[in-house]
């Protein structure tokens, strides 16, 4: 094997874990049961509805709008600015059956004409994507690298005066973070995120909470239902199910009751 081709299995590799880490999943065995176990899902993570305000009232809009939704999961923000708004939106997510499911969505919803889904590798696409009104990147963990790392390469795919927005949740500033249950990714506090946007040259337009009324119960018995079907077929996984089952009850107290979640509007110079 070439040194080129070690480099991109570790690069594979690591893009995979943080795909992991980002889906609260404990291993990377369970990325091909995530499809499965997410089935019942359609919004995972962000809030469409944030998103959609933020844009209508930081951005100016017309037909030619190009807005970048990184890791898209399936594609339920992406549909519904371009439902919303009438923008041209790009979806991308590593995970093949959630871009299928994007494309038919966008079909059904009658927006597959404003909306194009392509399975790949968020990292690689940042190196050709260029020139967006606006990247969306919503609750996708550290898949781009540390906090710092994420924003110099969001930065690279909008214009200037072109937008990025940031799901994300962060400590209280008189947190030690010793409260925090999910132990799978890093929670910065709001100072520390206030102080890299500026060095990374950003201005904040707008912070928007999260609606803490989510209900998270309904979400977790749909992926414990679907986690407990797949413990009766394969019996010797129980183990990486159940985890997967514990990752997402601890992520949902973390966001509950110890840290912050928040949609940040940020404006590139």
């Amino acid at each position: 094997m070439s040194a080129m081709q070690v480099l991109n299995e570790k690069m594979t590799r690591e893009t995979e874990e943080k795909l992991a880490r980002s889906l609260t999943a404990e291993t990377t065995d369970l990325l091909p049961f995530l499809p499965y176990l997410l089935q019942d899902l359609w919004e995972l993570g962000s809030s469409p509805e944030d998103i959609i305000k933020l844009i209508k009232k930081h951005m100016p809009l017309s037909k030619d709008t190009k807005i970048l939704d990184l890791a898209c999961g399936k594609g339920a923000v992406s549909i519904k600015i371009a439902e919303s708004l009438g923008v041209n939106v790009c979806g991308i997510d590593l995970i093949p059956d959630f871009i299928e499911y994007a494309n038919q969505k966008a079909k059904a919803l009658n927006v597959g004409a404003l909306c194009h889904f392509a399975h790949g590798d968020a990292n690689e696409i940042i190196e050709t994507e260029k020139r967006y009104d606006c990247v969306v990147f919503g609750a996708a963990g550290n898949i781009l690298g540390n906090p710092q790392e994420t924003l110099g390469k969001l930065l690279k795919v909008v214009k200037p005066g072109g937008c990025i927005i940031i799901d994300e949740a962060y400590l209280p500033d008189n947190s030690g973070g010793n409260e925090v249950k999910c132990r799978n990714y890093e929670y910065f506090t709001h100072e520390q995120w206030m102080h890299m946007f500026r060095d990374s040259g950003l201005r904040l337009l707008e912070e928007m909470p999260s609606d803490e009324k989510y209900d998270f119960d309904s979400d977790n018995k749909a992926v414990a239902l679907r986690a407990n079907e797949l413990i009766a077929k394969y019996p010797e996984k129980r183990a990486a199910f159940e985890g997967y089952i514990n990752s997402q009850l601890n992520e949902c107290e973390d966001l509950q009751h110890n840290v912050i979640a928040v949609t940040w509007m940020l404006q590139r110079p």
